[in-house]
């Protein structure tokens, strides 16, 4: 059976109904813990020489000496949306539902398979930005297409079934819910002040130096006043930009100096917590928005959501 998407009734939210997500391998189940850990995993599909277990690959950049590849990108093999069939909306009863169309990348970050971002140096993690913003660039063409998300799971805890280095972005034809009503806050902010609330954020978090974790001359990291998790973070570019796609050159070598300190600093301090990080970005049409602002929001899983939590949303 395809995906499909399948909206909440109740609440308005859509989900996704992924049948095919059931049959992707545990890498877990092995127990791995990272001193264990060898640069080559013969069982691991993500590493070089074991492409027949792989999808079809949609992006590579070959390493500096042209040996192997840097930093690759292949179509999922237990995809959460793929690009079959047309877009469609579909009732049946009181439900309503649509084919779930879109499409799932995996970032494989580096060949090795124990070399993780905390332990990148800074020219690999450059190469990591340049692919994040290449399969975003990539996935941003198809017109059907209203949402990219960018994403990382690290950790069993954090959703990561492959220990293997690698991100995911996934193209989605329609918006959830929660993304819908953040942007409408922003909007309601902007018709209040006239400015966007990031930027006002970022300038009131710099001058009073109370979360803030490290700047650069592009981006500026810190603690959100209202942290939903202890210890997240987030990356924030200083200048007003709606969407992650239009990130310069410049921007992309300090944003992998800011991965280089958070990940870095989290292995150190918090001891290789398991996280996950999301990029939210604009959805589609509203890129020139001036009260949108694309950020990285880092969420180390230290905490379990226990019934409170999950009953208050």
């Amino acid at each position: 059976m395809d995906s499909q998407f399948r909206q909440n009734r109740l609440t308005g939210e859509w989900v996704i109904f992924s049948p095919s997500r059931r049959r992707r391998p545990m890498d877990f189940v092995r127990d791995l813990k990272p001193s264990n850990l060898q640069e080559y995993d013969s069982e691991c599909p993500f590493c070089p020489g074991n492409e027949q277990k792989l999808s079809k690959i949609a992006y590579e950049v070959r390493s500096k000496d042209k040996a192997t590849w840097a930093t690759r990108a292949v179509y999922n093999k237990y995809p959460a949306l793929t690009v079959n069939g047309r877009h469609s909306r579909n009732l049946s009863g009181p439900y309503l539902s649509g084919n779930g169309y879109g499409s799932h990348l995996v970032i494989l970050e580096s060949p090795r398979h124990d070399l993780q971002l905390s332990i990148m140096d800074r020219e690999d993690l450059v190469v990591v930005v340049e692919s994040y913003h290449h399969c975003y660039s990539m996935l941003a063409q198809d017109p059907n297409i209203m949402l990219i998300m960018l994403f990382k799971n690290y950790g069993e805890s954090a959703g990561a079934s492959l220990y293997h280095p690698h991100s995911q972005v996934v193209a989605s034809a329609v918006v959830p819910r929660f993304i819908r009503e953040r942007e409408r806050e922003e909007q309601r902010y902007f018709d209040e002040y006239g400015r966007c609330a990031m930027c006002d954020i970022i300038e009131f978090e710099i001058n009073e130096a109370k979360r803030v974790i490290f700047q650069n001359q592009n981006f500026v990291i810190f603690v959100p006043f209202a942290a939903e998790v202890p210890c997240e973070l987030w990356i924030v570019p200083k200048k007003h930009s709606a969407d992650f796609n239009d990130i310069s050159e410049v921007e992309k070598v300090s944003l992998a100096e800011c991965l280089e300190v958070v990940m870095k600093k989290m292995s150190n301090r918090l001891n290789n917590p398991d996280y996950n990080f999301a990029l939210n970005s604009c959805t589609r049409y509203k890129n020139n928005e001036p009260q949108l602002h694309w950020y990285l929001r880092i969420v180390p899983r230290l905490t379990t959501r226990a019934g409170f939590e999950i009953g208050s949303g």
